[in-house]
């Protein structure tokens, strides 16, 4: 058995580390400038699959479809971003005679199109948010659906992702400045114009379930994670479970999360996101159909190898865990390690890195594809790192996070460390009183962005 990961950084080194233990052998492919990158380091094989910049390497279906062929790859994990949500190239792989571990072509397009994981999302009895009927073709469209919606509403791209092709709309007169400018940035990120529009919730919680379905129809949720900590709508940092969800309402979202599953016919590991508003009523946003960044929180806080489950199920065999089985035990925290400059409008901040220490200890995980004289390059993501930490409650993890954090040295580049030191010690955050636009008026301890 062998697995080609489609993918680099940290997220190849925990695919191939979980493979191995798996005695599953692993095949990586690097653009030509991460020859000395850690994931090819620690493959059993390497293919170079092109220049330094993604388009020609991490994005070239065509290099990584021959390096599965001339490999004998049995599998390709394709991790997040690049093609792990790409019907075309799981598509490829199928006529390759290839396994792809995640779901078919079809849910990855039902699911990946908002306005038709959408309309799934209402024939599984799972709320929505209220908007559109699917896709607003024209402006006199869009007319119509707003006075239905009310304001304000958001307008985004069908196709959308990353915080682009959306527009928030505060009164009539914007409406057309804002639907055409999010068509014109739906056509340029992701190469279709469409949009739909929906009612704009004012500082709601992002909270996502992970969920995992096998081929014998087994689907259970491994609970939530509380993603509202976003800049720019990039997630900065995660926790799990949330500080701020019931009982009851944990179990209903995740009784809703595998029904919107099945109804998909989803195949692997998936996340179901979710809007949360202070009335404690819950709507569907999206489905991410692949791996997600944070999953390491939820991997502490139920003792699944989310990843190990992945390559379970594209092997055919059953989950290795019941929904009764699953107890959420503690709390976890994760923190993304940016090669950034918080003091500089977070520009980029690649560079070498010449010391670098991470911190260990009981129930502190880093996870990382970087080492101690490693360049870190300007073409690609800028993660260096992602902190985890588990504690028996949020208080006990909060403390290990500060002093993991404290613990954690890295040297040669600048990072965001010193902003999720700041943004522990920040009262919204120590209260878990915290929604999806705090970090924007976060002023590095001295602007409380609290509900």
């Amino acid at each position: 058995m062998k697995i080609l990961i489609a993918n680099r950084g940290e997220i190849a080194v925990r695919i191939i580390r979980a493979a191995h233990e798996m005695n599953i052998e692993t095949v990586a492919v690097y653009a030509k400038a991460e020859e000395d990158a850690l994931h090819v380091k620690l493959a059993d094989e390497a293919y170079c699959i092109g220049e330094k910049h993604s388009s020609e390497s991490y994005l070239n279906m065509e290099n990584i479809l021959m390096s599965a062929v001339h490999s004998g790859a049995n599998l390709v994990h394709p991790g997040y971003g690049f093609l792990s949500e790409n019907p075309t190239f799981r598509k490829l792989l199928r006529e390759c005679s290839i396994g792809f571990i995640g779901p078919s072509e079809e849910t990855m397009l039902q699911m990946g199109d908002k306005s038709m994981a959408k309309s799934l999302a209402k024939k599984a009895e799972v709320p929505v948010v209220p908007g559109s009927d699917g896709e607003v073709h024209s402006l006199e469209e869009a007319k119509t659906a707003a006075e239905t919606i009310g304001y304000p509403l958001l307008i985004k791209a069908s196709s959308g992702g990353g915080g682009k092709g959306i527009r928030i709309v505060e009164k009539e007169e914007d409406l057309k400045g804002a639907y055409l400018g999010a068509k014109k940035e739906a056509l340029a990120n992701f190469g279709e114009d469409g949009v739909y529009m929906e009612r704009y919730l004012k500082n709601p919680r992002h909270i996502e379930f992970q969920i995992l379905r096998d081929q014998h129809g087994n689907t259970i949720h491994l609970f939530e994670r509380d993603c509202s900590l976003q800049r720019r709508k990039q997630k900065v940092l995660e926790e799990a479970p949330s500080p701020k969800l019931s009982e009851t309402l944990r179990k209903n979202m995740g009784e809703a999360a595998v029904r919107l599953a099945e109804a998909s016919d989803y195949l692997g590991a998936g996340t179901i996101e979710f809007l949360v508003d202070h009335e404690e009523n819950f709507y569907f946003m999206e489905m991410n159909t692949r791996i997600q960044v944070e999953h390491p929180v939820t991997e502490m806080i139920t003792g699944v190898d989310l990843i190990k489950e992945q390559i379970r199920i594209a092997l055919g065999h059953p989950l290795s865990v019941t929904q009764e089985e699953l107890k959420l035990t503690g709390h976890a925290i994760e923190c993304r390690i940016n090669a950034e400059d918080p003091d500089n409008g977070f520009m980029p901040s690649p560079g070498l890195i010449t010391f670098l220490h991470f911190p260990s200890g009981k129930d502190i995980r880093v996870d990382s594809g970087c080492y101690q004289g490693l360049r870190i390059l300007p073409y690609y993501d800028a993660m260096v790192a992602k902190l985890i930490v588990h504690g028996k409650n949020r208080e006990e993890a909060i403390l290990k996070m500060q002093s993991a954090l404290y613990e954690l040295s890295i040297e040669g580049i600048v990072t965001n460390q010193s902003y999720q030191e700041d943004l522990l010690r920040e009262s919204f955050f120590q209260s878990g009183e915290y929604h999806t636009l705090s970090l924007d008026s976060f002023q590095r301890g001295t602007v409380d962005g609290a509900v």
